[in-house]
């Protein structure tokens, strides 16, 4: 447990820090450690993302990719290390985060329509004392377009199918008007054509100068829609480049006894949301 005080103080030093570090890096994760209960689910990360990529973190289940993103956003408590998005600390920069959690750690239930959703994004902007107004409602509608769920504006969140109730959180971010965009598995379990949508968008965004970082869970479509990549096990294994990074070596490393099933999935070739599925008969 003394490792664990010491780690602590270097995480309570570097909270204290509020100068430029890394400011041509997107993101810079430098030392970082997670522990939960002692035990470390991230240990001594450290992550660099340039600026204007789409890059995925992947690795088994277990491995602390949500942590790790949670621990960028400060919705983690991190035991050591320190997060720079553009050079400054995540709470310093946050109007410039836009963030889209897991499907799953969301309460759907909650009484509210898709159009109040997506506004929400713009609480940021707008501080404690200020309440979205026309040009607010404008800016949701606009982004609901983009997502085409404008239809469904005064829906409640709760009647939405999965993939639907997706795309508005997409919404929600966009209209953040942020330069670095983190998602929780966005893909994951939506039909075909929200991937679609999705995997449109925020290449758009990339293509606009943002820098989009993706929990991503689908070794087959890495190469097709990611140009940086992270793979991650407790530690980081390899990050760069798709083209440098994603290599049987690599996903051996991070997925173990694994990798033979895993190995044929993801070089087979290229598959993304229309590939035809295989008979498991």
């Amino acid at each position: 447990m003394a490792l664990f005080s010491t780690l602590r103080k270097r995480a309570a030093d570097s909270a204290s820090y509020h100068g430029l570090h890394e400011p041509d890096l997107a993101l810079h994760v430098e030392d970082l450690t997670v522990a939960y209960e002692g035990k470390p689910v991230l240990w001594d990360i450290d992550l660099n993302v340039p600026p204007g990529v789409m890059a995925a973190i992947i690795g088994p289940n277990g491995a602390g990719k949500s942590t790790l993103l949670k621990a960028v956003l400060g919705l983690a408590r991190p035991t050591a290390g320190h997060v720079c998005i553009h050079g400054r600390s995540p709470r310093a920069q946050r109007r410039r985060i836009g963030y889209v959690p897991q499907r799953s750690s969301v309460d759907w239930d909650f009484p509210t329509t898709v159009l109040d959703v997506v506004m929400m994004g713009r609480y940021g902007h707008l501080g404690w004392l200020r309440w979205p107004g026309a040009r607010e409602r404008e800016r949701a509608r606009r982004a609901l377009e983009t997502v085409q769920m404008e239809h469904l504006a005064g829906r409640q969140i709760s009647q939405l199918s999965g993939g639907q109730q997706q795309r508005v959180f997409l919404a929600r971010a966009l209209i953040q008007e942020a330069d670095v965009y983190f998602l929780d598995e966005p893909m994951a379990g939506v039909d075909a054509t929200t991937e679609r949508v999705i995997v449109g968008l925020l290449k758009e965004l990339r293509d606009a100068g943002k820098t989009v970082i993706v929990v991503h869970h689908d070794l087959q479509t890495v190469r097709d829609y990611f140009d940086w990549l992270a793979i991650l096990n407790v530690r980081v294994v390899a990050q760069g480049r798709v083209a440098d990074v994603y290599t049987g070596e690599h996903l051996k490393r991070a997925y173990g006894g694994r990798i033979a099933l895993l190995e044929r999935e993801a070089f087979e070739g290229p598959r993304g949301p229309d590939a035809p599925q295989e008979n498991d008969a």
